[in-house]
Order: C-alpha cells, then sequence, then structure tokens
C-alpha cells in the first residue's frame, strides 16, 4: 500500500477529519488481495478505516460497445471474458438472450449439456472463491488442496470443449460439442473423489478456530441493506434472503432438478457476516455435485443444436435474459435493429453490484478485515470493469 496521489484525490473526493490523525492510502490495483485490478482508496486513524472508496476502471474493454459491431452469432467468445473464472455463465446468458429474441427453440441434449457444464463451472469458481478467501487471510494450504480439485475440472472442460478456462462452448441454439459415456464416467469418477473432500476441507480450514474468528460477525449486511444496495447469489443469499434465479425463475431445464438453496443462517455469528458469504458458497458446491449427478443421469438423446443461419438476423425488438452465475444474476439486455448485429446490449454482473457497499460497510473495520471482506464478496475485476 502506498501513499496516494492527487489525481486519485480529485476523483474520489475522501471526507478527511482535520482533527484527526488520517493518512490515505491506495489499496491496488496491483494487490493480490483485491482479486483483479482493482483500487481502493482507504482512509485510515492507524488501523481502523474510516472510509473505503472502491475505484473502478482498470480494466475496462468496451464490451458493450464491441457487441454493437459483432454478428450475433461470432459474439459468443467475448462473453468468456466477462468473468474468466465462470466463463460458461457469460455464455448462456447471452445464447439465452439471443434465443429469446430469435425465438429458437434449443434441443434437450443440448439445455442438459448447459446444465452439466454450468454446475461445473460452478464448482470451480466457488474453489478459487473460497480458497483465495483463506490465502487472503493467512492460510495458504487450503488453497493448494482447492486448486488441485479444480485442475480435475480443467481436465473434464478440455475434454468436453477443447478449453480450460475461456470455453466458447456454448452456441445460439444448443452447444459445439456433445460427450460420451466416457466423458459422463470422468465427471462421475471426479464427483465420488471430489464430494468427500469437501468434508476434508471443511475439517481443514471451514471449522478452523482461527478462520472461524476472521471471519464471523467481520462484515455484516443487513438483509435490508443487502436489498437496497441490489446484491445478488451468494453475497445476497449470505444475509438470509433465499433468491437464486434457477428456483423463482426457472431457465434452461433447472425446474427438473431438485435441488436446495444454501442462505445465511449465521452460522458461526451474525446473520451476514463474511463466514455466512464463504459457507454460502461450500453449499453450494456440494448442491452443484448434486445437479450434475441428476443431470448425467436423466440426459436424453437427441441433437445438441438446432438449426440457425450462418448470418443470424433478429426482426427489431427487445428482451432481457438473466442466468445464476457463480456471482449472482448476470443479465442480458438485448435490443435488436432488424440488422445481423445487436443495436444495443448492456450487461449486468453481481460483482459490479457487490463494490457499490463497501463504502458502507467498511467503516470502522480494521485494514486487515477489509481484506477478509473483499475476499468474502468474491469479486473478479473484469466483472466489474466490462
Amino acid at each position: 500500500m502506498e501513499r496516494s496521489g492527487n489525481a486519485d484525490l480529485k476523483h474520489l473526493k475522501p471526507q478527511i477529519a482535520p482533527f484527526r490523525e488520517e493518512m490515505i492510502l491506495n489499496m491496488g490495483p496491483q494487490h493480490p488481495s483485491t482479486h483483479g485490478v482493482l483500487n481502493f482508496l482507504i482512509v485510515t486513524d492507524g488501523e481502523v478505516i474510516h472510509q473505503a472508496l472502491p475505484n473502478v476502471g482498470y480494466l475496462h474493454r468496451g464490451f458493450e460497445k464491441l457487441a454493437e459491431q459483432t454478428p450475433y452469432t461470432t459474439f459468443i467468445p467475448y462473453t468468456d471474458r466477462i468473468d474468466y473464472l465462470a466463463a460458461m455463465f457469460g455464455n448462456h446468458a447471452y445464447v439465452l438472450a439471443v434465443e429469446k429474441l430469435a425465438e429458437i427453440e434449443v434441443p434437450g441434449r443440448a439445455e442438459f449439456l448447459r446444465v452439466i457444464v454450468c454446475e461445473l463451472n460452478r464448482i470451480a469458481s466457488h474453489l478459487i472463491s473460497t480458497g483465495a478467501l483463506a490465502l487472503d487471510i493467512g492460510a495458504t494450504t487450503p488453497f493448494v488442496h482447492w486448486i488441485r480439485e479444480r485442475e480435475c475440472i480443467n481436465d473434464i472442460m478440455e475434454a468436453i470443449c477443447g478449453a480450460r478456462l475461456t470455453y466458447n462452448y456454448m452456441r445460439i441454439g444448443g452447444v459445439s460439442r456433445d460427450i460420451n459415456e466416457s466423458i459422463a464416467d470422468q465427471i462421475l469418477k471426479f464427483l465420488d473423489h471430489f464430494e468427500p473432500m469437501i468434508d476434508e476441507y471443511n475439517r481443514l480450514i471451514s471449522f478452523n478456530e482461527i478462520f472461524i474468528k476472521r471471519l464471523a460477525n467481520v462484515a455484516v449486511i443487513s438483509q435490508i441493506d443487502a436489498v437496497n444496495f441490489g446484491l445478488v447469489g451468494p453475497n445476497l443469499r449470505g444475509s438470509g434472503i433465499e433468491m437464486d434465479i434457477r428456483k423463482i425463475m426457472p431457465y434452461s431445464v433447472y425446474d427438473r432438478f431438485d435441488f436446495d438453496v444454501p442462505f445465511g443462517e449465521g452460522f458461526k455469528g451474525t446473520l451476514g457476516d463474511s463466514y455466512d458469504r464463504y459457507f454460502v458458497r461450500i453449499l453450494e458446491i456440494k448442491e452443484s455435485c448434486s445437479i450434475v449427478r441428476q443431470a448425467l443421469s436423466k440426459l436424453p438423446k437427441g441433437n445438441i443444436k438446432a438449426k440457425v443461419k450462418r448470418k443470424l438476423k433478429i426482426k427489431e425488438n427487445e428482451c432481457y435474459s438473466s442466468v445464476e452465475s457463480a456471482r449472482g444474476e448476470m443479465g442480458m439486455y438485448l435490443v435488436s435493429d432488424g440488422t445481423d448485429k445487436p443495436y444495443r446490449l448492456k450487461i449486468k454482473t453481481g460483482s459490479f453490484t457487490a463494490m457499490s457497499i463497501v463504502e458502507k460497510v467498511s467503516q470502522r473495520l480494521m485494514v486487515a478485515d477489509l481484506i477478509a471482506f473483499i475476499g468474502s464478496l468474491d469479486v473478479v475485476a473484469p466483472e466489474i470493469d466490462r
């Protein structure tokens, strides 16, 4: 952390009390605990934070403007870069929006394949989230264990679509490749190995007394604030609100699966604290394993892609489509003007909305607790800037 420059002061205007001995510090943009290229301008009195202002935009790449210049069918690879840790959800949200506008019916087998890859990707993303949170506050061993398990998912993804991080797997009307019995067996073997590892991981870190003390009762977000600040996904459910798009507005074939929606209960401290947000993600990993097993057991035969024109033109219309990403609601507001390119694409992400609450919750936190708070929000910089 370094003393900030005048440019930051003019842009963010932190409130400094003249009668207190306060310092203005920069955390980031290059800082291991900001989970990407982010800057937090912090006003501190010793180790106590009086104000923490998120300063975003370091990773802005103009995604939404690019969409206006790219045909519908060739924009999919760009959606991988919205959230590189959970790229399947960017694929899914975008193709759902286009399919809704173009009135394209997706084959049943393709819908099940989409669910399988998305839930595997949710597990992989949560492994990074929960492992990195432990790493941020000083526990190095758990992250190594979770990275090992995530590599198994990466191997499966590579077998399915040829890529390990940015997949470009989904297509308008279906998916690019089918899975065979060998890949299905590989997924089941992974689940057989991985599900007992979740309990091992909990014994290692989730129920560790030091880890609990670092997160329980820290950075509490009330239910009212969680709603008013527009939080979504595990950050909203961590405050005890049972809101999951897969349940309340089912898309794809999620209404055919039996799964629970974990939410915060004050597991080790106060409802809505950093530990609740962390442990909700651990519970979600278990539910995703269950969904993948059900999808494999019910996987129908048939085509994996509907017939779609290579140069797809959509009559003038607009729609909003959303999915439950690893970081909550990822939405696409798509406007067509009759050409082969979108007239407008507006993207909604969970990491961006999470930034709005940082200033309020961080007041009176210790600097070390701000690190835990940011880690519990599970933000990823490309989702914030786009």
